[in-house]
């Protein structure tokens, strides 16, 4: 029942969000013949609105009479268009062998990223700690004819975080 619903509300997030794509067809340009389809939206902004759903899924139960109702009744029932769930995710941050997450200790973060991989989001409010490390690469790189590059190696020393 929860994955009917939620397949329907993923259909729908799709055809919302299509578009409608015209192309003019006709002699030197003018548009005497007019084509329109729809047109799928960039799967980037679907994943993003179905991402909005999901941070806002409704907790829900199944009945004796196996329906789904609400576990908390003060909130709206879901309509078509709204994501439900019956268990809660798993929490990633922590290690669980059950799951196979892996958790996020130990992890390297960026500090100045308010993305997934920043700090503050990936370290799950647990802190981060800095150290230095050294790194080497290779540059100042210049071809030879023929036919091999010759580069010479750079290190730098830089701050990295760990969760």
């Amino acid at each position: 029942l929860m994955n009917l619903q939620n397949n329907e509300a993923g259909r729908r997030a799709v055809y919302k969000m299509a578009d409608v794509a015209c192309k003019c067809h006709g002699v030197s340009g003018s548009c005497s013949l007019k084509t329109c389809w729809l047109q799928l939206a960039e799967f980037r902004k679907v994943g993003d609105q179905l991402k909005e759903k999901y941070d806002s899924a409704a907790a829900m139960r199944i009945t004796r009479k196996g329906k789904l109702e609400l576990v908390n009744s003060r909130f709206n029932q879901p309509t078509a268009e709204d994501l439900v769930y019956v268990d809660p995710s798993p929490d990633y941050c922590l290690r669980n062998e059950t799951t196979g997450s892996l958790g996020t200790q130990g992890r390297l973060c960026n500090k100045t990223s308010e993305g997934m991989d920043g700090c503050e989001l990936m370290c799950c409010g647990r802190g981060y700690d800095q150290f230095k490390t050294v790194q080497t690469e290779r540059c100042h790189c210049k071809f030879h004819w023929c036919c091999y590059v010759k580069c010479k190696k750079c290190t730098e020393i830089v701050d990295q975080f760990v969760c």
